[in-house]
């Protein structure tokens, strides 16, 4: 009788293990994504510098998607892609300790987002081949969920680290230490899986759906029939997650720069809020393990989320002019948009597998990557020469240009 029910959690619990690796990878880069913007400009870098950097580095991950995507599919090979990204960034990382020199480190961090992104592609493959369609959105949402935490833990240690005043060279040793870590516990618990249907089952799945749906609007003879038919339309949804990528990057790229020198907060308390808005997605993961919604309440989720990020987004402007409860208030905000990111990222996670050709399975992440680098670029760009109001406005203006593609995405 406990049988069947004590499988189950000890079955999640057991394919978790091969997410310690990724985890690893996420604390690095949650102490590396606060304490990079705060360095370049500590070294006589300006926000222009921390822009470009960040766009050139996302702008190579769009070939690189499609390249490692790709290739692991071609192959059908995703374990080599994982081993290989996690030592090649755990090696770059390392160079980064031997300069202070922008125009290096600016190679150099583009030279590890390139390998970034080789983990990304398989990764997804291999959430939806080892779990069924109907588990995606639980399966996503556990491993987002389980590397935020690890993100988490990284803005905590970037808190204590700050709080001590660790230097540089310390900091970047340790986010390639783990990224070593990271590479030794993947190629003890990362295997390929032996086969690989289960997107082909869902793809024959929506075929003989839509054929059926067709057949019985053509018994029905009714114009409202007919509209049962409209299949998905893919074009809206890719412009309106680039858009909602943009409006992210716009926002969150000179976040660290404006906490810091807007608000005048201390390294430590930058460190503590990014860490609150990572809590804000733990829940916001979790909380979509709890059901199994099906693409409609996806759509309308999608929606949703797009619509108060842009909300959300003129809560930080009015933080610049609240002197009463402004910590608070910048945390809440934060939290909240950490909470509705982790629905979106859930929700796009199991569509993109769904809607686009197991051939352009890198397709998701190269439209991040071109609407992040555009994003990178234009928020410090209007931080620099106009003000950080403009950068919440260009931000709210762009996640509710994204909320209208996703409806008609619906």
């Amino acid at each position: 009788m406990f049988g069947g029910k004590l499988f189950i959690p000890l079955f999640w619990v057991a394919s978790l293990m091969w997410w310690l690796g990724f985890v690893l990878h996420e604390m690095a880069f949650g102490l590396l994504s606060v304490f990079l913007p705060l360095y370049i400009v500590s070294i006589s870098g300006s926000l222009i510098d921390v822009g470009f950097m960040s766009a050139l580095a996302i702008l190579a991950t769009i070939p690189s998607s499609f390249l490692w995507g790709y290739a692991c599919e071609k192959e059908g090979r995703y374990r080599r892609y994982i081993l290989l990204s996690f030592l090649s960034m755990a090696v770059i990382l390392y160079f980064f300790t031997f300069t202070v020199d922008v125009k290096i480190l600016t190679f150099l961090y583009i030279l590890l987002w390139f390998f970034h992104v080789a983990h990304d592609p398989p990764r997804n493959v291999l959430i939806a081949e080892l779990y069924t369609r109907e588990e995606w959105e639980r399966a996503f949402a556990w491993y987002r969920g389980f590397t935020e935490f690890g993100l988490l833990v990284g803005l905590l240690l970037g808190f204590f680290m700050a709080m001590f005043h660790a230097s540089a060279v310390l900091t970047l040793l340790v986010c390639s230490g783990l990224h070593f870590l990271a590479f030794a516990l993947s190629l003890i618990f990362v295997w390929d899986p032996i086969l690989i249907i289960e997107r082909g089952l869902v793809t024959i799945e929506r075929s003989v759906d839509l054929t059926l749906r067709g057949a019985t609007a053509l018994l029905r003879l009714s114009s409202e029939a007919w509209m049962e038919l409209k299949a998905d339309n893919v074009k809206a949804f890719c412009v309106g997650f680039a858009l909602f990528s943009l409006a992210t990057n716009v926002l969150f790229t000179p976040m660290a720069i404006f906490l810091s020198k807007g608000l005048g907060y201390s390294g430590n308390l930058v460190f503590a809020l990014f860490a609150v808005n990572s809590i804000g997605g733990i829940i916001g993961y979790f909380i979509t393990m709890r059901g199994y919604p099906n693409i409609d309440t996806e759509k309308m989720m999608l929606c949703r989320v797009a619509l108060f990020r842009g909300l959300l987004s003129l809560g930080m402007l009015a933080s610049i002019h609240t002197l009463l409860l402004r910590t608070f208030t910048v945390a809440i905000v934060l939290f909240l948009l950490g909470f509705l990111y982790a629905l979106f990222a859930v929700y796009t996670s199991a569509l993109s597998m769904e809607l686009l050709p197991r051939e352009k399975v890198g397709a998701y992440n190269a439209l991040e990557g071109f609407g992040r680098a555009c994003g990178s670029l234009i928020g410090p760009f209007l931080a620099e020469k106009l003000s950080f109001q403009y950068v919440f406005l260009a931000s709210s203006l762009t996640f509710l240009a994204a909320y209208l593609a996703f409806k008609v995405f619906r």
